[in-house]
């Protein structure tokens, strides 16, 4: 594994860790809302053991995350990233790309779909609005008192590299305007979703309304008792992720 920087669009430096190896087949890593690409160990575990099944790997930092450079997190922002790093896997050669993407990683993952992505993973995904009640069960009083008053909102980080986070005003309002059937409408490669059914940050019933749009590209796979983080199913998130492209893709 080699660290490795990109440029988005904005040239902006996104660091990442690549794996390689002499396959042609390339997986693209993209983390959760306000993680980084080690994903707190969960990802390196996943990324390992991609690696020593024959694929390429590339787990990288979105802007404002882990080591890549500072900025203010936005979906937008984060799409466009994504596709910079898709941009430059196939400046090296990579054609046969496949996306994986946690919680909201899944939601960029998505967006970024085009023709020549071999096939999609995701857990937990975010493909969806929050209820009405979104905002304040994601964030607190003090916090939405901070977005509405100075247009961000700092979080202080307690491990990594980074010492806090800074979220747009602008992620409250399109994480609310995400429409599913738009955004999977036009899918046309395999889907894997993998979701916990005790899930408390993205509800199944998002993932189980999903493969309704996907109709028979996708393959919905619940793990029971697991929450949104899968602490205690990454040898499960790999064993059928491994097993599930080796029939796909």
């Amino acid at each position: 594994m080699k660290k490795i920087n990109i440029k988005n669009s904005r040239k902006l430096n996104l660091v990442g860790d690549l794996y390689t190896t002499d396959s042609d087949k390339l997986i693209i890593m993209s983390h959760g809302f306000t993680g980084d690409r080690h994903e707190w160990g969960r990802f390196d575990q996943i990324a390992e053991a991609f690696h020593k099944m024959d694929y390429n790997v590339l787990a990288f930092d979105f802007s404002g995350s882990g080591e890549s450079d500072d900025d203010s997190l936005t979906v937008t922002k984060q799409i466009d990233d994504l596709k910079s790093v898709i941009k430059y896997a196939r400046d090296k050669g990579y054609q046969n790309i496949i996306l994986f993407g946690h919680s909201l990683g899944g939601l960029v993952s998505f967006s970024c779909y085009d023709e020549n992505i071999k096939a999609i993973v995701t857990t937990a995904p975010v493909t969806d609005k929050g209820d009405s009640n979104w905002r304040t069960n994601k964030f607190t009083k003090e916090q939405l008192e901070e977005f509405k008053e100075t247009g961000q909102l700092v979080i202080n980080k307690n491990s990594g590299p980074r010492e806090y986070i800074v979220i747009d005003r602008q992620y409250l309002i399109e994480r609310e305007e995400v429409n599913q059937k738009l955004l999977l409408r036009n899918i046309k490669c395999p889907v894997l979703i993998i979701h916990g059914d005790e899930d408390d940050g993205v509800p199944l019933k998002d993932s189980e309304n999903a493969i309704k749009v996907l109709a028979n590209k996708v393959e919905l796979y619940v793990i029971k008792g697991e929450g949104h983080s899968f602490l205690n199913s990454i040898d499960t998130v790999i064993n059928k992720t491994i097993n599930w492209l080796s029939k796909k893709v």
